[in-house]
């Protein structure tokens, strides 16, 4: 059983390797290289976890490797509303039901406060699509990117 950890600016490192990992067949899926998560930098990721407004957090397997991640930020405009992010899981442990585990730790760890999550995927990403639909994440709406493919915008109400 994996254990649940939250990261800091000391995980960033492995953190970014992670990402990196299991970005990778997003970007073949959306002919993309260029992705977001495969671009963004060392230094960044390490920002990212120092922001008191994000909460990060992972799953170690029985060896401590970090084995999936997610951020969750809560959005400035509206102090009832969080964005989760970055969601990641190592692809040699893709479909072990890691991904709906770091879902259901969103949803157990935001504040009660919150009332809505959003998120986003590219819409060939059929198998995050799934996921996010199996929680009861509906889509709101589709922005194009200059890259030939849409990013799907999903949302899910809380309490």
């Amino acid at each position: 059983m994996e254990s649940v950890v939250t990261l800091s600016a000391k995980d960033a490192g492995e953190l970014f390797t992670l990402q990196r990992a299991a970005y990778v067949t997003e970007a073949q899926a959306h002919e993309d290289l260029k992705l977001p998560p495969l671009v963004e930098s060392l230094t960044e990721v390490t920002n990212e976890l120092d922001k008191p407004e994000v909460d990060s957090f992972g799953l170690r397997d029985g060896a401590q490797r970090l084995v999936g991640a997610v951020r969750v930020r809560v959005l400035p405009a509206n102090a009832q509303c969080a964005e989760v992010g970055r969601l990641v899981v190592a692809p040699d442990v893709q479909g072990r039901g890691l991904g709906s585990r770091l879902l259901e730790l969103v949803e157990e760890r935001v504040s009660e406060d919150i009332t809505e999550l959003k998120l986003f995927t590219g819409e060939r990403s059929v198998g995050n699509l799934r996921l996010y639909s199996r929680f009861g994440y509906q889509e709101t709406h589709r922005v194009p990117t200059s890259s030939g493919y849409a990013l799907v915008y999903l949302s899910k109400r809380l309490r």
